[in-house]
């Protein structure tokens, strides 16, 4: 029979988990640059490769393969531990990066950036996971907060850097960048990212069948949300296969999962109220925060008239909101110990910036634009980071890679799908007006060829429809979006409040679930006592598990 003791360790200095801190933000860097670098880039780069035909993969490639490796990455650095996982993912987006830097065709760049993916989207995962290693939760809000910033600072410094690269040493340099980041990220990994090992009963069973089912299910999702009114129309047998792929794999994934020893994305997870609900706002979350960062620096260069370098620079207020929000909340949440009401109230922020969006028009001054963006950041900061925190408050040490991956994972597919789908709609609510409202004199412009310099050229008569057609097309696609955050508001609405774990728990992982259970009945199992320090109110007797799997509220994975 297997033995489980508890082990708590004392909260550690803040001057003890800076190296790490600090590493671990360098690394969640290389992830989130990744995900914007190339989209001012991108039309020299699909130029220069001869490759305008597959650019769509140059991004999709990237996202589908962080988004299927992320639930992966939770779940074996729970059973291996996250160093030796961390290494793997780095050195996986390191490789990726020297592919694409000496990429000479558009398909060993889209290789190179599928291998980026499926480094990058552990380098976020194992980052926030590894932080709850260390920092107990009451404290871990201000880390969390900083985290969210480097997305905000990403979201903004990306495209100014990928179009620097592009006009000056090169495209090329926007992977070769990630050659000296990594090798840096490596290091500090191998000299600050000592974690206690959680010791195994038995050697782990990777579930390589959930791993695969996921898979299949990730990429026909993406796939319909990418090919579908576009590529494809939607009710086509390609759109309709993928749909009926998806529902299939996603059913054989919740099938196999119920009889894994160490499931990929333990079903029991949404058994808890507090990660089932903060991982659906999370996903709500996503849906807006990208389906607005992918199409406003459109919106803004032809209402405008601005460039791109001058669009991304107008994103600014946005992510300024958004990481002044994230680290405010953040530093509150650790102060007070209480988290609901921020993402609570974020939601309605969020909700709020999108309808005003949604009222602007081609009149509009620059400032109010501007304005209304940046409540829109403030709501998105507000409730992104404290969603994890949430999430990795529910359960112990031992599953929290896992949960933390599974609620990053959701969040993913709700940015890809918030993009594909607003995208769809967009493009074709544009072709529709664009062929309602040009004049007859204008029946010689190519649609399908207008960019912002192109259209500043044309005679006002031409230009004011084109204008028009661009802001009725959009806008209003976020009002379409405001029942979305106050479905988020009435989720988080029900999330329970418990106190904040002042110390953090090492669990001996043990066989199985029916294992533990059959060895340890519940009226036995050990219980941690209260063990709060500082002053501050620890967890009670009755809602800390000392088992493996277990979650804080009793529940077992």
């Amino acid at each position: 029979m297997t033995s489980v003791f508890p082990v708590s360790t004392s909260n550690p200095t803040t001057r003890s988990v800076a190296p790490l801190f600090a590493s671990l933000m360098v690394t969640m860097l290389l992830a989130a640059l990744n995900q914007t670098v190339l989209s001012t880039a991108l039309p020299t780069v699909v130029g220069e490769l001869h490759g305008i035909d597959h650019m769509t993969w140059v991004i999709t490639g990237y996202i589908l393969a962080s988004t299927i490796v992320m639930p992966v990455y939770g779940r074996i650095s729970d059973l291996l531990g996250r160093r030796p996982v961390l290494i793997l993912a780095i050195s996986l987006f390191v490789a990726g990066s020297v592919i694409g830097a000496e990429a000479a065709n558009i398909e060993w760049l889209i290789v190179g950036r599928v291998i980026q993916g499926a480094g990058g989207g552990g380098l976020m995962i194992l980052s926030q996971a590894a932080i709850a290693d260390v920092v107990p939760a009451r404290d871990r809000g201000k880390y969390m907060g900083l985290m969210g910033a480097v997305f905000a600072v990403a979201s903004v410094a990306g495209p100014l850097l990928g179009g620097w690269f592009t006009e000056g040493p090169g495209w090329r340099w926007a992977f070769w960048i990630n050659v000296p980041l990594g090798a840096v990220a490596i290091l500090a990994t191998l000299v600050f990212l000592r974690l206690p090992e959680t010791p195994h009963a038995e050697r782990p069973r990777i579930d390589y069948l959930g791993a695969a089912l996921i898979a299949v299910a990730t990429t026909a999702v993406i796939l319909v949300c990418t090919w579908g009114g576009a590529t494809y129309a939607w009710r086509s047998p390609q759109i309709i296969g993928l749909i009926l792929a998806t529902v299939v794999s996603a059913l054989l994934f919740a099938a196999v999962e119920s009889k894994a020893t160490h499931p990929l994305i333990p079903l029991p997870l949404f058994k808890e109220r507090n990660f089932t609900l903060s991982t659906f706002a999370a996903l709500l979350f996503g849906i807006a925060m990208f389906g607005a960062i992918g199409y406003l620096p459109t919106y803004l260069q032809m209402s405008s008239g601005v460039n791109a370098t001058e669009a991304g620079l107008l994103m600014i207020p946005m992510m300024g909101g958004l990481l002044g929000a994230s680290v405010v909340c953040g530093r509150l949440v650790s102060r007070t110990g209480r988290y609901k009401r921020y993402p609570t109230a974020g939601a309605a922020v969020m909700g709020a910036g999108l309808a005003l969006i949604s009222t602007l028009h081609i009149d509009s001054p620059i400032w109010l634009m501007c304005g209304y963006t940046a409540i829109l950041g403030i709501g998105i900061g507000m409730g992104m980071q404290i969603l994890i925190l949430i999430v990795q408050n529910t359960f112990s040490s031992a599953i929290v890679g896992t949960a933390t991956a599974a609620t990053n994972y959701f969040r993913q597919v709700g940015a890809s799908v918030g993009s594909a789908v607003v995208g769809s709609v967009f493009a074709t609510r544009l072709v529709t007006l664009l062929a309602e409202r040009l004049p007859d004199s204008a029946g010689s412009t190519d649609t399908n060829a207008l960019t912002p310099a192109a259209v500043r050229e044309l005679p006002a008569t031409t230009r004011l429809p084109i204008l028009e057609a661009y802001n009725d097309a959009l806008l209003p696609i976020f009002l379409f979006m405001v029942p979305l955050a106050v479905i988020a508001v009435i989720a988080l609405a029900f999330i329970k409040e418990t106190p904040l774990a002042t110390t953090i728990e090492r669990d001996v992982i043990d066989q199985s679930p029916a294992q533990a259970r059959a060895y340890n009945p519940p009226e036995t199992r050990p219980r941690l006592a209260d063990t709060g320090t500082s002053g501050r109110r620890g967890r009670s007797a009755g809602t800390r598990s000392a088992q493996c799997g277990k979650t804080r509220t009793g529940q077992w994975l």
